[in-house]
């Protein structure tokens, strides 16, 4: 569960700060000891670790908790690394014991360049290798070079409390990242564990889901799980009123109220959803516009003329690895887009300039939309030349230069061209009638 640190860099497995990682690393290759990989003649060991950096997770039961595997990897140490509460949960012995400075990301590599002729063991919380230190020391070192030895997560810990399936939750670190990013969780019937920043965090998620039209949510605080303070309260999100621990880890049983409103992931939200002064790409025409874009897990998104940042925003609720950047030239409009990636969960980068311009310095993306500007000279030549292999350009026109525009790049790279046209039901006099939007002509090609 998370402990409350002055560090940089913290761990999201709902534990100690450690890492920091955005739960994207690779974890494959990582070894991990069995209870049945003891080695028994020091001599032996000492051959089979030269070189291996012992990382072993301890929870909240330190000690008493650890397998005998993990014991000896810690009394076989020359240092021993971990946050001061970590190191507090072992036994004094022989080794050297190293708390973490902050912030950890910037003084890691010279720590371990320090005491690289010695035998490291290093502590962390829980699981290392969900969302914790082990991918990150794997990473610096190489896989061959580390070996974990896992301990219970906090969110394994959590659901066998709450008797959840683990497999089926979502799992949210609020570990040094914005409150919003439960938003776009927030989902009729869906269980979330929450790996909470402190004895803040239950709070802040109690009013988010009273505020989201979620207040009947039952809400489980489980404070210094595996410890013997271990305390268990549950109460409705509206209801929440207790001080808790800073070792917490948060459970929601998401239960919308009659009137909340339904926001899913799926591409083409409501309009209504979004601030605008009118420059937003309309539901219908969004929702087919990301299907050209196609959304994948861990790939950025530039959006051109991002307006009211519909494009970015929903790019970015398809998965919590998709990444977006967002190009709009009026200052007014970007600070409208930040307030509506905030109130849609979503971290969107917001560029303020004029493209083709300000697109100079931009990582490489996967897919650009282009929803505004599209004639301005070098729009498209620079977006398709930015273009990662494989990536895909979606350009949006309802002029008629747009649309020539649009005509003479797909003669000659081809692609995918539609014209979509929306009409409405409104009011005609006492009657109904259908009412029709301006033509969107869209043309998608991929790299």
């Amino acid at each position: 569960m998370p402990e409350p640190t002055t560090g940089a860099v913290r761990g999201t497995d709902g534990t100690d700060g450690t890492d920091g990682t955005d739960g994207t690393d690779s974890t494959n290759g990582v070894g991990h000891l069995s209870g049945t990989d003891r080695i028994g003649d020091p001599g032996d060991r000492e051959s089979a670790d030269a070189g291996v950096l012992m990382v072993v997770g301890i929870g909240a039961d330190g000690w008493a908790g650890l397998s005998p595997v993990a014991r000896e990897a810690i009394e076989f140490a020359e240092v021993l690394m971990g946050s001061a509460r970590q190191l507090g949960l072992v036994p004094d012995g022989r080794a050297e014991q190293v708390a973490w400075s902050s912030p950890l990301s910037e003084s890691l590599p010279g720590l371990l360049a320090t005491h690289q002729d010695r035998r490291i063991c290093v502590l962390a919380s829980g699981d290392p290798t969900f969302h914790g230190i082990g991918t990150t020391l794997a990473r610096l070192l190489g896989a061959g070079a580390v070996r974990v030895i896992p301990h219970p997560s906090s969110v394994s810990l959590a659901c066998a409390r709450l008797g959840w399936p683990q497999d089926q939750v979502q799992v949210i670190s609020l570990v040094g990242r914005p409150l919003e990013l439960v938003q776009p969780q927030i989902q009729p019937g869906r269980r979330l564990v929450v790996l909470s920043w402190g004895a803040h965090t239950p709070a802040e998620v109690a009013a988010a889901l009273t505020q989201r039209g979620y207040g009947a949510s039952a809400l489980t605080v489980l404070e210094q799980l595996g410890s013997p303070n271990e305390r268990v309260r549950t109460s409705r999100a509206d209801q929440w009123d207790h001080e808790v621990d800073a070792l917490n880890v948060i459970g929601v049983l998401c239960e919308a109220d009659p009137a909340a409103p339904l926001l899913p992931t799926s591409p083409g939200l409501p309009d209504s959803a979004y601030e605008s002064d009118g420059q937003l790409t309309k539901r219908e025409v969004r929702a087919v516009t990301l299907s050209r874009l196609a959304p994948v897990p861990g790939q950025l998104l530039w959006d051109v003329g991002g307006g009211a940042g519909s494009i970015a925003i929903e790019w970015s609720r398809h998965h919590p690895s998709c990444r977006a950047v967002a190009i709009e030239r009026d200052p007014d409009r970007a600070k409208r887009l930040e307030r509506n990636a905030v109130n849609l969960g979503v971290s969107v980068r917001t560029v303020v300039g004029r493209a083709p311009q300000a697109l100079a310095d931009l990582e490489a993306p996967d897919a650009v939309f282009v929803g505004g500007g599209a004639t301005v000279a070098g729009m498209i030549d620079t977006c398709w030349a930015a273009l990662r292999p494989g990536g895909r350009l979606v350009v949006n026109g309802v002029t008629l230069e747009t649309e020539a525009l649009i005509a003479k790049w797909y003669a000659e790279l081809g692609g995918d061209l539609v014209r979509l046209s929306v009409q409405r039901a409104s009011p005609v006099g006492g009657l109904t009638g259908w009412r029709p939007a301006m033509p969107v002509t869209i043309w998608s090609v991929t790299k």
